[in-house]
């Protein structure tokens, strides 16, 4: 029978050695040698009878053996990480925090989680993947995901952060060839960057329940290159007020029809820890809802 509890420090080398990419960050990472890493991951292939590495390039490849390992093993120990972490409720956040968010608000919180949240934090590192797709949060392995909309029914624990306002805007340009509409059919006959969802175009939708499909002839799927296609231009955006704000205070953007309310979305965090949330995923999640609520009071 194979011994594995008795390999602790070997399996962590082991799984370092693959999220670090080699056996010298991982030693760095763990405080051991990389020939302490070499050797102990040498004795774990020999109490599993496997070749968990491919030696014979420079790179650091899995074998299939290996892969399947590292698949299950890298979550145990996360586990058991996360449990220990979770039951620290003022301790300081540290380890691995892999989130997940739209693109649009990644690049407004770009500044202020690099300079101020990771820079109290100095024992974490921020893995940001900025996708305006919803992810599979349990499938690719995010800690945390932070989504504009109305979530789907699910078995992850969810947050309301803040409610964002929405803006139509355009730019003077665009304006200055197709007119300032004044009314809801006028807006209508305008051209607009398409926000693509799943492949088709985003609904707009006003407080009072009117709606209609945009038409223009570019679309994009993601909130920064909608933006930018409307400041260059090309039609008019459907976006969260606080990410064009900068650009109407500017003149590179004029906002449409500002007495016909747009309904606001809500921001939310969504994560698979349930109560025992570690404490990286809740001073992430307290940092963005303040932020949230500073988007939207305009501040």
């Amino acid at each position: 029978m194979s011994h594995l509890l008795h390999q602790a420090a070997n399996l962590v080398a082991f799984v370092r050695s693959v999220e670090a990419g080699s056996f010298s960050a991982a030693s760095r990472i763990t405080g051991t040698t990389p020939s302490a890493v070499s050797k102990g991951i040498a004795r774990l292939e020999a109490e599993l009878g496997v070749r968990l590495f491919r030696r014979s390039t420079r790179q650091l490849d899995l074998t299939p053996d290996g892969l399947v390992f590292f698949n299950r093993v890298a979550p145990l120990l996360r586990d058991l990480d996360d449990s220990a972490d979770a039951i620290r409720p003022e301790g300081e956040a540290r380890g691995r925090l892999r989130v997940s968010m739209p693109s649009d608000l990644g690049r407004l919180l770009m500044q202020p989680l690099a300079t101020r949240f990771v820079a109290a934090h100095p024992g974490l590192e921020l893995d940001m993947v900025l996708v305006d797709r919803p992810v599979d949060v349990v499938g690719e392995g995010f800690d945390v995901v932070f989504r504009v909309g109305h979530p789907a029914e699910s078995d992850l624990r969810s947050r309301l952060l803040a409610q964002l306002d929405m803006a139509l805007v355009a730019s003077p340009t665009l304006l200055a060839t197709h007119g300032t509409p004044s009314t809801v059919d006028e807006l209508r006959e305008l051209p607009f960057v398409r926000y693509l969802m799943r492949g088709r175009s985003y609904p707009l939708t006003f407080d009072d329940g009117s709606t209609f499909v945009p038409r223009g002839p570019v679309g994009v799927d993601t909130g920064v290159a909608l933006r930018e296609a409307a400041v260059q231009g090309i039609g008019v955006g459907y976006l969260m007020a606080c990410t064009v704000r900068a650009d109407i205070d500017a003149g590179r953007l004029v906002r449409l029809l500002p007495a016909h309310a747009l309904p606001t979305l809500p921001l939310h965090a969504l994560h698979a820890f349930g109560r025992l949330t570690p404490v990286r995923v809740k001073r992430l999640t307290e940092f963005v809802a303040a932020e949230g609520v500073r988007f939207a009071s305009g501040a």
